[in-house]
């Protein structure tokens, strides 16, 4: 599969997979016609305007396009509730010293299905306290692996960045997916910047955010799950 999306064999289906998942041509940089090979218009960027980051120096705004599937506390136990099963939060960090900050925390999933833009962005200013990777393979994500999968997001392949905000500790965890566990750093700084390009993932996959406890509350009035788009305010720590 990843010969095939990277040759340019894979061309002629750039337009069909357009159509099939009906996307917004407008917000392409260039035409169609210039992407060279089906992967190359999956990492797709966007016009610069194309989306707005709702800044804020105490907000928190989603890093992706996507759909906010779940968010909600993290136990005393370490653990989140994602579609009706409980996953750990000890093993999607690794370790006890990495995960025991976020006891008592809050925690958010983004889902991003095949049709979605596919770069990933800081959701906050802050600092890169540490990066590691964990796992090996991966398997679905989406409803269908969340609900009968076995812990996927905890033990598949994924990217982990812990950064140092003014107010707390954040974790940007980024999973791998089916087939397919390429996740691209496109700059390595110190300093992140919210709403900056960070990595992109190759295929459709979720980012999870990791926040500690007493620090960060999810906006009041918003429906969990929806539609997201990156850039979006999620909530404010305080």
């Amino acid at each position: 599969m990843r010969k095939f999306v990277q040759s340019s064999l894979s061309r002629p289906f750039i337009s069909s997979f357009i159509r099939t998942f009906s996307i917004n041509t407008d917000e392409l940089p260039v035409s169609e016609k210039e992407y060279r090979t089906l992967h190359d218009f999956f990492i797709r960027r966007l016009k610069e305007d194309a989306r707005t980051v709702q800044y804020g120096e105490h907000d928190a705004v989603s890093p992706v396009d996507g759909y906010l599937a779940e968010a909600g506390p993290i136990t005393d136990d370490l653990e989140i509730l994602v579609k009706g099963k409980r996953y750990s939060v000890l093993e999607m960090m690794g370790s006890e010293e990495k995960s025991t900050p976020y006891i008592g925390g809050d925690f958010a999933v983004f889902y991003l299905s095949p049709a979605n833009y596919h770069r990933i962005h800081s959701p906050v200013d802050g600092s890169v306290l540490n990066r590691w990777s964990l796992g090996r393979d991966s398997y679905p994500v989406n409803d269908y692996g969340l609900m009968y999968g076995k812990d996927v997001l905890a033990k598949n392949y994924r990217e982990i960045t812990e950064l140092q905000h003014q107010r707390g500790k954040v974790s940007v965890v980024k999973v791998g997916a089916m087939f397919v566990n390429s996740i691209e750093y496109v700059q390595e700084k110190d300093v992140w910047h919210q709403g900056e390009e960070v990595a992109y993932f190759t295929f459709g996959s979720t980012v999870i955010l990791l926040f500690e406890k007493d620090c960060f509350r999810f906006s009041e009035g918003k429906q969990i799950p929806r539609d997201v788009k990156m850039g979006e305010t999620i909530g404010e720590f305080y």
